[in-house]
């Protein structure tokens, strides 16, 4: 049976870039996610679509379904005081804020005298992906879920740290 949209489901993933594993979460919280809604990347929801619970299995997820194509233009030279106190370093990732007021990661790609180079584009922009996912559980969404959009295993406690079972992007990792 069909994993199905606004459904509640966790996962136990390990990704890999090639041979190098790049992310998992194996061994640890499981990521937990409402279907259908955009929370993951779209070729990983695609691929464990038909899955059923207990069961283990490769996705390859191409670049396009992932984290997008390598985009040329998304790189910026920046004035090197904007860094005031931070010790920059190549390759090191840094979080700010976006136009639209919601959070931008770059990469820093370069450091010169006056400017720093960084690379708006995820880190891994342009690559397939190879996911190793274990479906651990699929349930109904309860009405406060399917309205929120916010699994319960998600969601914070009133002290802002995550209730019982964690779960990934909820902040308190």
């Amino acid at each position: 049976m069909a994993i199905e949209t606004n459904q509640i489901v966790s996962i136990e993933y390990e990704v890999r870039d090639g041979d190098k594993v790049v992310d998992s979460n194996v061994g640890g919280a499981p990521l937990v996610f409402m279907f259908g809604k955009g929370q993951i990347i779209s070729g990983l929801e695609n691929g464990i679509v038909n899955m059923a619970i207990g069961e283990k299995g490769d996705v390859l997820v191409k670049a396009e379904d992932a984290y997008g194509t390598y985009n040329d233009e998304a790189k910026q030279e920046v004035p090197k005081d904007q860094f005031a106190g931070i010790d920059l370093e190549v390759g090191m990732t840094l979080y700010g804020q976006g136009e639209d007021g919601g959070t931008v990661q770059v990469t820093v790609k370069e450091i010169g005298e006056e400017n720093v180079f960084i690379d708006f584009n995820h880190p891994l922009a342009g690559k397939d992906l190879m996911f190793t996912v274990t479906v651990n559980n699929v349930r109904d969404a309860s009405a406060e879920e399917a309205m929120t959009g916010i699994p319960a295993e998600n969601k914070q406690a009133d002290d802002g740290c995550c209730g019982t079972g964690g779960g990934s992007g909820c902040g308190c990792h």
